[in-house]
């Protein structure tokens, strides 16, 4: 906080209002507005896009110079050198482990990565069909039910156990959801394998025989959930928040979560970029897709080029273009048809001077999507991996917002329905 004051006027009222300013460490401050409900009237921002709803020390973003920031570390240096758990303890208590504390976190993770037989069931009871994302927000809904007796959250100690719950178990239901699909036996946790291994493993492993998982695979799913940890306070992790303040069960709060995330205005991008490429059809018909783009009149748009919070490249892209390039070449996928569509267009975007003067370029789900679809994971799954990465962002909101005085949150409204009216005398 600063001394530092905004002065506000309003026609009609004599005095000006003075409105507080809060300094931040990086990035703009802000004004507090909470005293102007005294004068009778409230602030008006559709979608949020001024208004800061919390103060938080986790994940920083500048979308005019394409910085994301975990605790203070730029996320393309946690992509290459850092791990996913080692991120996970990062966002979760602020600093990075020790060698000690880093082995302790991975071993509480797979004594925990288990799930209950009940909810196990719950997955099974599910049409085949059913959509996967309906599937990981009932059973992450459903631990709340497992776990609710042993909950405080009051407690430091019950926060913590909880937060190895959702992350070791996250993984586990997502592979389940995909077994469930494939009509195939479900595969328990592996505590010989790595975080992104075990993951592979139990999506396309085989009950009974011995895991085989490249690593080079590995590494890319790795650093997918690496890339998908937090983004802030985007509508996914507000809605945790938004949950969490009325003190509810924190699986209950993230399941929220997950059924936000599920919209395809959030977390079905990179599943519209294969759709996308799928409409395209083939390279022939490049040209024609992107005349079509470029053309105010026609309803037809490239997923995956640009972003709303990123005004320059997205910081995430760098690192999965890399990634991307290592699992094709890993796979012999380079001449992949589909594939070729979407290379087509990358060189487009990176050198169409349309492209660079909107800055359209290639986000992390353009990347995202082409790797998941090389692995062999179906475009319905592609929002549950990115529920699995960022299920760590939302318990790491969660519990900052309940570790501090909180309240309870009441967004206001801007009323123009009708005005009291008598009913009608019969």
């Amino acid at each position: 906080m600063t001394d530092k004051q905004a002065h506000l006027t309003i026609d009609g009222i004599e005095n000006t209002i003075d409105l507080p300013i809060y300094s931040s460490t990086v990035g703009p401050n802000v004004i507090d507005v909470t005293s102007i409900t005294k004068n009778g009237f409230f602030t008006f921002d559709p979608g949020f896009m001024s208004t800061a709803a919390c103060e938080s020390k986790i994940t920083f973003i500048d979308g005019d110079e394409g910085i994301l920031l975990h605790r203070g570390y730029p996320i393309e240096q946690l992509a290459v050198s850092s791990d996913y758990l080692e991120t996970c303890f990062l966002l979760l208590n602020g600093e990075l482990p020790t060698p000690a504390q880093k082995q302790e976190f991975v071993t509480a993770i797979k004594n925990n990565a288990v799930v209950d037989a009940s909810v196990a069931n719950i997955i099974k009871s599910f049409k085949r069909e059913s959509h996967p994302m309906a599937m990981l927000c009932s059973a992450v809904a459903a631990l709340a039910a497992v776990y609710n007796d042993e909950i405080d959250i009051t407690k430091e100690e019950d926060r913590k156990l909880t937060a190895y719950r959702l992350i070791a178990q996250v993984p586990t239901l997502a592979a389940m959801v995909y077994k469930h699909r494939q009509d195939e036996t479900f595969i328990a946790p592996d505590a010989n394998l790595g975080y992104a291994e075990n993951y592979l493993n139990m999506t396309f492993g085989t009950a009974g025989q011995a895991a085989k998982v490249s690593q080079i695979i590995a590494k890319a799913m790795d650093r997918i959930f690496i890339l998908h940890a937090d983004h802030e306070q985007n509508a996914s992790t507000s809605t945790v928040r938004l949950s969490g303040s009325s003190g509810t069960n924190p699986f209950a709060a993230i399941a929220a979560g997950i059924s936000t995330l599920w919209g395809p205005a959030h977390g079905g991008a990179n599943e519209a970029v294969l759709n996308m490429l799928e409409e395209i059809g083939s390279v022939e018909n490049i040209d024609k897709y992107v005349a079509k783009a470029k053309d105010k009149n026609d309803s037809f748009r490239l997923m995956g080029f640009g972003h709303r919070v990123y005004k320059n490249f997205d910081p995430r892209a760098k690192v999965m273009k890399q990634t991307c390039d290592e699992v094709l070449a890993e796979l012999g996928l380079e001449n992949d048809p589909l594939l070729a569509i979407a290379k087509r267009l990358e060189q487009i975007a990176l050198e169409d001077p349309y492209f660079i003067s909107k800055k359209l370029y290639p986000n992390v789900d353009f990347y995202s999507g082409i790797i998941l679809k090389a692995v062999g994971i179906p475009a319905e799954m592609f929002t549950v991996i990115f529920a699995t990465g960022r299920a760590v962002g939302w318990y790491a909101h969660w519990d900052e917002m309940v570790s501090t005085a909180y309240k309870i949150g009441r967004p206001r409204q801007l009323y123009t329905g009708s005005v009291k009216r008598d009913y009608p005398k019969k």
